[in-house]
Parts: structure tokens; C-alpha cells; sequence
């Protein structure tokens, strides 16, 4: 197993960069990290907004069609019911997968003793049929 190394920056450090990057030393948070050697692409962002200095961050403007908005709220509309349709089928096969140990219970089986048998059962029939 490789260790890997974790890289903490002291207060004072963030402080620094900070500072320079307020000051005009660095045009940008990528020539900071270059400077410096930080990795982390959040890194510095983050310090960023915990000192409350978050107008130094890049803005994001997007720009988009009129119909890639709505396409946008349909398709997380699709994502919300697919996921409400996944819960619903996993509920139902919790449900069913009960009351199976029930009955085998009742019938004196084991559950993997008799889904054994019904699987083979369905392959001799699916063979027959063919």
C-alpha cells in the first residue's frame, strides 16, 4: 500500500498568498499555485472564501441557449423520478424478499435451497421451450 503525503499550509502561509494575490503579484489563483507547487484545485479558493476574500476568485458567467434551460429542469425533472422509481422497485423487492423467507419459513425450506431449485426449474423450462 503507497502512503500518501498530505500537505497542510500553516495560517500565516494562507495569509501570504492571500496578500499577494490582493496586492497584484499574481494576475490569478493557477499562478499562485504554480508559484507555490499547490496541487489542490480548490485550494486556495478556499481559503479564499474562509477569509472572506471571495471577490478575488475567477467569476463563472454562462451563457446558454434559451431552450438549454429548460431542457436543464426536464432532465433533473427525469433524474427525480427515475430516483423515486428506483426507491419504489427497492422497497418492492424488500417487501417480496420478506414475505419469500416468510413462506419458506412456513414451508420448512431454506430461501437459498428453494431459490436454487426455482432457478434450475426456469432453465429446464427455458430448454423445453426451445
Amino acid at each position: 500500500m503507497k502512503r500518501q503525503t498530505v500537505i497542510r499550509y500553516s495560517n500565516c502561509f494562507k495569509r501570504k498568498v492571500i496578500e499577494e494575490l490582493e496586492n497584484g503579484r499574481f494576475d490569478n489563483i493557477a499562478q499562485v499555485n504554480s508559484h507555490y507547487g499547490i496541487t489542490g484545485a480548490e485550494t486556495v479558493k478556499g481559503w479564499l472564501r474562509r477569509f472572506g476574500r471571495n471577490d478575488l476568485c475567477a467569476k463563472v458567467v454562462r451563457v446558454e441557449k434559451p431552450d438549454e434551460k429548460n431542457q436543464i429542469k426536464e432532465l433533473k425533472k427525469q433524474i427525480k423520478q427515475l430516483k423515486e422509481a428506483l426507491g419504489q422497485t427497492q422497497a418492492e423487492k424488500m417487501v417480496g424478499d420478506e414475505f419469500l423467507a416468510m413462506a419458506c419459513e412456513r414451508m420448512g425450506i431454506d430461501v437459498e435451497e428453494f431459490e436454487k431449485k426455482a432457478d434450475t426449474e426456469l432453465f429446464t423450462d427455458a430448454k423445453k421451450q426451445k
